[in-house]
């Protein structure tokens, strides 16, 4: 399937290419959430562990405050980038450069293994011990994080594929979070996964974290095959893209349409063109779905994407079936993101401004 030829003039234009992914190596993670028993400022505690070029090697811990802002924690072997954060919560409160105590953070076949001491802002000893110890090997898989859903006021989707991912099971396992000498009592999972109950806390030791589209403002260069994998085809005059992807620490992210979106600026003025998408991984964690809108007018391009498809998941397991299906959140929230970019041209260059919104639930 096709647009028709007839939508666009017959003339010849540069190809532009108004999307991107960006990639932000990560090691490995673990998420311990106590929001039942909270402590007086946090509810959750996310270690991350770093080795790239781009944030340097060491430990970094987000503390998810109660008001969802973010407090970020991190050795000083690495210089994470606070513009980042807005993707988490209602975004960052504040960064600190700590030497942690204790820093152990595995992930090994029975389980992970983590003893993380730090100081937090107001002096408060903080102690992350969990020692995972099942005789049953994990039956890991792999899912999209719903990690967006908190975001209020994103500069990008964050799309965070995690790999080999697994809850942390209750028997054969200590697992203490211990603030300001107060051990909080840490949320489980409603139902058993795998015939065994689970804490609800999780982690991957093979996260993908990718950020799409984030917002932007300036001049729109014309296609380089240099940042990714473009993949396109002729329609008379027009050059429409099928396809785009993005490698990076050792996966795949790609973005496919149908029909193939359209070349924006050889649209004839005053028409609307519509079509689908879908974004991949790998295919463990499933795709998410959506449809894509531009509208022309002279020497003006609106462009929208809209994944209201939300998360489809891969899963054949079915007690994950089912738990995505009564937690709505894994599958709905990208339904609530809402991409739009505005294209102008100006002294034969196109300028773009391009921003995400959230729209109600």
């Amino acid at each position: 399937m096709k647009h028709p030829k007839k939508i666009y003039s017959d003339k010849e234009e540069a190809l532009y290419l108004p999307f991107q992914f960006g990639i932000d190596p990560m090691e490995k993670l673990l998420l311990v959430n106590f929001e039942k028993d909270p402590d007086e400022e946090f509810i959750g505690l996310e270690p991350q562990f770093f080795d790239d070029e781009i944030n340097g090697k060491g430990l970094l811990v987000i503390a998810w405050r109660k008001d969802m802002q973010v407090e970020v924690y991190h050795d000083k072997q690495i210089q994470p980038d606070p513009k980042k954060y807005d993707i988490a919560g209602k975004g960052l409160a504040s960064m600190h450069q700590v030497d942690f105590e204790r820093s152990e953070f595995e992930i090994l076949s029975a389980g992970v293994v983590a003893n993380i001491v730090f100081r937090d802002k107001n002096d408060r000893l903080i102690k992350i011990h969990i020692e995972e110890k099942h005789p049953k090997k994990r039956a890991a898989f792999g899912l999209l994080a719903p990690m967006g859903d908190a975001a209020t006021n994103p500069s990008a989707m964050p799309l965070v594929l995690l790999h080999d991912f697994y809850f942390v099971r209750r028997k054969h396992t200590l697992l203490e979070v211990v603030i300001d000498g107060k051990n909080h009592q840490i949320d489980k999972l409603p139902l058993p996964l795998d015939g065994m109950w689970m804490y609800f806390a999780r982690y991957s030791p093979d996260p993908f974290i990718v950020t799409f589209n984030p917002s932007f403002s300036g001049i729109l260069e014309s296609e380089n095959k240099e940042i990714g994998q473009l993949l396109w085809e002729e329609n008379g005059s027009a050059k429409e893209i099928k396809s785009y992807s993005v490698s990076g620490d050792g996966h795949q992210i790609k973005i496919a349409f149908d029909p193939a979106f359209p070349q924006f600026n050889l649209i004839k003025a005053g028409l609307q063109v519509e079509g689908e998408f879908v974004i991949s991984g790998e295919n463990s964690t499933g795709s998410i779905q959506g449809i894509y809108k531009v509208s022309t007018k002279e020497d003006d391009v609106q462009i929208q994407i809209h994944p209201v498809g939300g998360w489809i998941p891969n899963e054949k397991k079915m007690s994950l079936r089912f738990l995505y299906t009564i937690a709505s959140i894994f599958k709905n929230w990208p339904k609530t993101y809402l991409w739009t970019a505005k294209l102008k041209k100006e002294d034969q260059q196109w300028e773009m401004r391009s921003s995400w919104m959230r729209l109600s639930k």
